[in-house]
């Protein structure tokens, strides 16, 4: 039976006071003859104890009281109350022993009960946390995908061939962000590693490209990232995949290499593909490709640099950052 149990319950407690003043008082009878004058308490401190840890402070006390008196009767002097000084020396040592045991034991099993209830209010509070951002998180997501819907709508009734084009790009590039605000967790509230999110996101780029002659390795990806950090490190890759396809791969098999790895204070992104390489001339500072200049404005939001240089064979595409914190 617990603690709790005697505790809650004052006729178990009381009665745990009385039965432990029986026992101890029995043992001690039954060592009398065993024992050297001078320990006339001997058994009655371990019953104080364990009535004070398990049922409180009045059984304990109710214990002290039966103990002290039981011994001060058989046990301290001739058999009767003793008035005498040393008598009192001795009660008096008794009084001061259990007092001492009584107050560290009640207070250190308050303070623990305390603790423990401090503990349960803190994890139905990180609890509660967990699920309001996961609802949250949820939520925008779903805002997130209704505007992509929006854009695509748009995109279907307008009879301008550019801005349709245009349209499409930005619904795309929202139904990606709203995909990965999805993936920033599982169904337990986990961070999910970048590697997962990615083979996912890599999976649906060439699915929309029709490409089943392109093999896409994510590798060295088990990091997780930021919320902060999740959609700008996101887009960047799928845009760097696209490019590929539709630049460096355009009409034949390959292959794109992606990896996220942490190098002291900063994680890089890599982008690689064995295709036909960088044209001549390109400047990505005078590039006027839409995707790369979001790129680049998303390397300047998480405060890094994103370049693309000959792979030897095909490009290599890089995004540095500080690391972001948890």
């Amino acid at each position: 039976m617990q603690a709790e149990s005697f505790r809650s319950k004052p006729v178990l407690g009381y009665g745990l006071a009385v039965g432990a003043w029986l026992a101890a008082f029995l043992l001690r009878a039954g060592l009398a003859d065993w024992f050297p004058p001078g320990f006339p308490y001997l058994t009655f401190f371990p019953a104080v104890v364990v009535v004070a840890y398990f049922a409180g402070l009045r059984p304990a006390i109710l214990t002290s009281v039966l103990s002290g008196l039981s011994a001060w009767w058989f046990w301290i002097g001739a058999p009767g109350f003793d008035w005498s000084v040393a008598t009192g020396v001795a009660l008096g040592f008794f009084a001061f022993v259990v007092a001492v045991d009584i107050f560290f034991i009640v207070g250190m099993t308050s303070a623990t009960r305390d603790l423990e209830e401090e503990v349960k209010r803190s994890t139905a509070l990180a609890h509660s946390r967990d699920l309001l951002y996961r609802e949250l998180q949820h939520r925008v997501s779903n805002n997130i995908q209704v505007v992509s819907a929006l854009l695509k709508l748009e995109a279907g009734i307008t009879s301008d061939t550019q801005a349709k084009r245009v349209l499409n790009e930005a619904a795309t590039r929202t139904a990606l962000i709203a995909k990965v605000q999805r993936g920033l967790s599982d169904a337990d509230g986990r961070a999910t590693p970048f590697d997962e999110v990615a083979r996912d996101l890599c999976a649906d780029a060439l699915a929309a490209a029709a490409r089943e002659d392109v093999v896409v390795d994510v590798r060295d990806g088990r990091l997780t990232l930021t919320a902060e950090e999740a959609t700008p490190v996101m887009l960047t890759m799928l845009e760097c995949v696209n490019n590929a396809l539709e630049h460096a791969l355009p009409s034949r098999a390959g292959r794109i290499e992606i990896g996220l790895s942490e190098v002291g204070q900063e994680r890089v992104l890599e982008v690689r593909d064995d295709g036909q390489g960088l044209s001549a001339g390109f400047d990505l500072n005078k590039t006027r490709s839409l995707g790369l200049n979001i790129v680049r404005g998303l390397a300047g939001q998480l405060g890094g640099q994103f370049l693309i240089e000959p792979g030897h064979p095909g490009v290599r595409a890089t995004l540095t950052y500080p690391r972001q914190e948890s």
